[in-house]
């Protein structure tokens, strides 16, 4: 497993916001081609971000580069330009199909190989936004190898659906849990939208606490303040981390050992899969705890 709690998304064409990038906290930095560079700035986007692939991982995240959709005719030379060594990922705006993922690998390999780059090193991440992308999520996420997670994207699904965007997040629920759904299908990682309120922190963690209650397990970030509570809330609970320590304990002397299917713990039954819930949680936490010891 790899944590992606915090996703937080840097301008590809502003050097400043780019130069700050080491001193986030987040899991993931993401360098965009897309949205928040406007047309006239793409070139000069590509040459900044190609240029600070490594030297935006100095902080300890690993790094992404958000694309331009296929439809836009810009994602073959976002691709040319950013693939290179120190690039862990790219994110695909606008994912509509399972052939967008798929042409979006066969690209990837070409360039892995043709560059003297591991192939299959460069992740694919996807953002599901529009309501062709909800539809086939599931098909998205299964379209590849190299796919690590899916973004829900809420603003453009919710214009793309015709409908007001709100903190409440009614008109997302359908969008938002299919998406997490599809994720966990294809066993990569569901990471929530933005929230483009973010001076309103406590709207975000209320946001967020329902979002883990859908399975979401990270957040793509809009604004450096949203990190810090990003990364605790998406972390495990310390009392859940107590919690699963003695379940793993227990079941793995009282069960396993002596050849029994269950056992009790505190006063309720520990089975197999209380008992790998239970090491998934302690798995997260060990590598929270590995980065962090970085």
């Amino acid at each position: 497993m790899t944590i992606m709690r915090s996703v937080m998304y840097i301008p590809g064409n502003n050097p400043k916001m780019v130069a700050k990038a080491p001193e986030f906290p987040a899991d993931i930095v993401t360098l965009d081609l897309e949205d928040s560079v406007p047309p006239a700035e793409k070139e000069a986007a590509r040459k900044i971000v190609a240029e600070n692939l490594k030297y935006a991982a100095q902080g300890g995240a690993q790094v992404f580069v958000r694309i331009n959709n296929w439809e836009t005719e810009l994602t073959n030379d976002d691709l040319e330009a950013i693939v290179h060594e120190g690039l862990h990922g790219v994110t695909l705006a606008k994912t509509g199909c399972a052939a967008d993922v798929q042409r979006l690998d066969w690209k990837l390999e070409e360039l892995e190989r043709r560059r003297g780059l591991e192939v299959g090193s460069v992740k694919i991440s996807m953002l599901l936004e529009t309501a062709k992308g909800i539809i086939n999520a599931a098909e998205c996420c299964l379209a590849s190898p190299r796919n690590v997670n899916a973004i829900f994207g809420a603003v453009d699904y919710c214009r793309d659906m015709r409908v007001k965007l709100t903190n409440e997040g009614v008109e997302q629920q359908y969008g938002r849990a299919h998406v997490a759904v599809a994720c966990r299908a294809a066993r990569i990682v569901a990471i929530d939208a933005p929230f483009v309120d973010f001076k309103n922190i406590e709207a975000f963690e209320r946001n967020v606490a329902e979002g883990r209650q859908m399975g979401y397990e990270g957040r793509m970030i809009i604004h450096p303040g949203q990190i810090e509570p990003s990364n605790r809330m998406y972390s495990p609970d310390p009392a859940d981390v107590e919690w699963a320590t003695g379940v793993v304990k227990v079941f793995e002397e009282e069960g396993i050992a002596k050849g029994k299917a269950s056992v009790s713990y505190n006063g309720k039954m520990v089975d197999t899969p209380v008992y790998l819930n239970a090491k998934d949680i302690l798995a997260a936490q060990a590598e929270i705890d590995a980065k962090n010891a970085q």
